[in-house]
């Protein structure tokens, strides 16, 4: 891996060579429905409101500062999520020793899959904190990417010779120069490892986003097609390359999903209007990385300034996941075995 890795070409150089392959696509069914022409026995695909995964690993947990248990999060996850919870990674918002200690200290009640440590991209010297040293479960490198430097490159390929998950929140919305920038650091990053970790990028699925903008103006607007580039030219040169699926950042709270007995109006409109968008940025990251590579998470990133429950967003993840028209493996993969697979 190590010696095709340094001798690729880089993301910039590589758009600039021979046409790449061919990206797989989805199938037609997955946005059109079956032609009622074909009879009754063509089997109707079940409603997405009825596709559930076999249990769920929620890959993004954030335990923020005065809060060292996941009471809150088990409060927010609601009777649907909870029901089916199969393990958390709990992700730090701060490298606060006391918290963690408060936190092991306790018993949260579910399986602690992994935790993930925060460290500071442009920093100069790096090192992994004390606490890391008497943790009795699996733990991952987690920070934040803004632009590219060489610290930042020393930093993250400091990072992946731990041979642990390295999660790296991307922070706003990604110019070409900020895109440019994030190639340079993963390939750079990843260059004579004899060993690449999993990758993890978040704020991507979905975007930051204005809502203002109509689905038709958004489907030919620049700001969509480079999305659409940017998820191509990311997903091709790194099989260790993986994308969270977090709720947004979109100035807006998540909406509520209550049963359809006793849906608002307007909610309900709400709820439809979300996944029409989601669909539309998570149509090409299926398409681009396939259902290996996308891991579910209920926290927000801890940049976001848009409020969201845990349980609304579930409910508004699976259904357009589900809403794709894709299988039960897919979705169970999406949210519980990808995360076993890289936390685990």
């Amino acid at each position: 891996m190590a010696s095709d890795t340094a001798t690729s070409p880089g993301f910039g150089s590589r758009r600039k060579g021979p046409k790449a392959k061919a990206l797989p696509t989805l199938p037609l069914s997955a946005f059109s429905p079956p032609n009622s022409g074909t009879g009754e026995r063509f089997p109707l695909p079940p409603s997405p409101s009825t596709v559930h995964p076999e249990s769920v690993v929620d890959a993004h947990v954030l335990l923020r500062d005065a809060d060292a248990s996941l009471d809150s999060w088990k409060e927010e996850a609601g009777q649907a999520l909870n029901g089916r919870i199969g393990g958390v990674v709990v992700a730090l918002a701060s490298d606060d020793s006391n918290l963690v200690s408060k936190f092991l200290s306790k018993d949260q009640g579910v399986s602690i899959l992994s935790l993930m440590v925060p460290f500071e991209l442009q920093a100069t010297e790096h090192k992994l904190p004390a606490y890391v040293s008497e943790l009795s479960i699996p733990y991952s490198l987690s920070t934040s990417f803004s632009h590219s430097s060489p610290e930042a490159v020393a930093s993250l390929k400091w990072a992946l010779s731990q041979g642990r998950p390295v999660d790296i929140d991307v922070r706003g919305a990604l110019s070409e120069s900020a895109f440019e920038g994030l190639e340079d650091l993963l390939t750079k990053a990843v260059a004579d490892l004899q060993s690449v970790p999993p990758i993890v990028l978040s704020s991507l699925l979905p975007p930051p986003h204005d809502l203002s903008l109509s689905i038709v103006k958004l489907l030919q607007h620049p700001t969509y097609r480079f999305f659409q580039s940017q998820i191509a030219a990311l997903s091709l040169p790194f099989p260790e390359l993986c994308v969270k699926f977090l709720p947004p950042s979109w100035d807006q709270p998540t909406p509520s999903t209550p049963s359809v007995a006793t849906a608002d109006e307007a909610d309900s409109k709400q709820a439809k209007e979300w996944k029409r968008r989601i669909k539309m940025f998570l149509g090409p990251v299926v398409e681009a990385f396939g259902y290996q590579r996308i891991l579910f998470g209920s926290s927000p990133s801890p940049a976001s300034q848009s409020p969201s429950q845990a349980g609304d967003w579930y409910e508004i993840a699976r259904e357009s996941l589900a809403e794709l028209g894709v299988e039960q493996e897919f979705v169970d993969a999406v949210f519980s075995g990808n995360a076993k697979r890289v936390y685990g």
